[in-house]
């Protein structure tokens, strides 16, 4: 399996240690030539809006969008989740542009406020024993998801890992947690 980790800017390099850590090749994808032979992507957390920009700046955009809504398996992590979403608002309501729109939700970006704020949650994860450990940091918070949006776990009724076939997000950092399985969870299942 080879899996790439949109390098643009963001936790990039932790999801790429769990990549290295599982003996899954990993990639860091920062142009488009690096998407060819890909088995999945992760796109990371950071700031999306400066990542929203990088994508336009690299030459990812279309050919990242193309890539996603031709089947390749994706997860979004906290920044990751807003630019997959089709709905992105910021917190005073105003809708803002969104990077990818292939994820049926609306995300209020920093919901759950700043920097200050952040949090761990331990969260009860459909198919996960002993629940996981939710690293939220400027994290958004997930609105609405669509029909075809199958909610994984849930932190104060608002879905925080969301599954759309082979599109994974969540509004927390699975790559801060020290727990592997989401990871593997998603190489495995999602992929398929």
């Amino acid at each position: 399996m080879k899996a790439g980790v949109l390098a643009l800017q963001g936790a990039f390099r932790e999801h790429r240690e769990v990549l290295d850590a599982l003996g899954v090749e990993a990639v860091e994808v920062r142009v488009p030539e690096h998407l060819g032979g890909l088995d999945a992507l992760f796109i990371p957390g950071g700031e999306s809006t400066t990542i929203g920009k990088l994508l336009d700046t690299s030459g990812l955009r279309e050919p990242l969008h193309a890539a996603l809504t031709g089947g390749l398996p994706v997860f979004g992590t906290c920044a990751g989740l807003i630019l997959l979403a089709d709905d992105v608002r910021d917190r005073e309501d105003a809708h803002a542009s969104t990077a990818l729109g292939v994820l049926d939700c609306t995300v209020v970006r920093n919901a759950y406020g700043r920097q200050r704020e952040s949090f761990e949650a331990r969260l009860a994860v459909d198919g996960l024993d002993d629940g996981f450990l939710g690293v939220f940091i400027r994290a958004p918070v997930v609105e609405r998801v669509g029909d075809a949006v199958e909610v994984r776990a849930v932190h104060h009724g608002h879905p925080v890992l969301v599954r759309q076939g082979t599109i994974w997000a969540a509004t927390f950092h699975p790559e801060l947690s020290g727990d592997l399985r989401l990871h593997q969870r998603f190489l495995t299942e999602g992929t398929q």
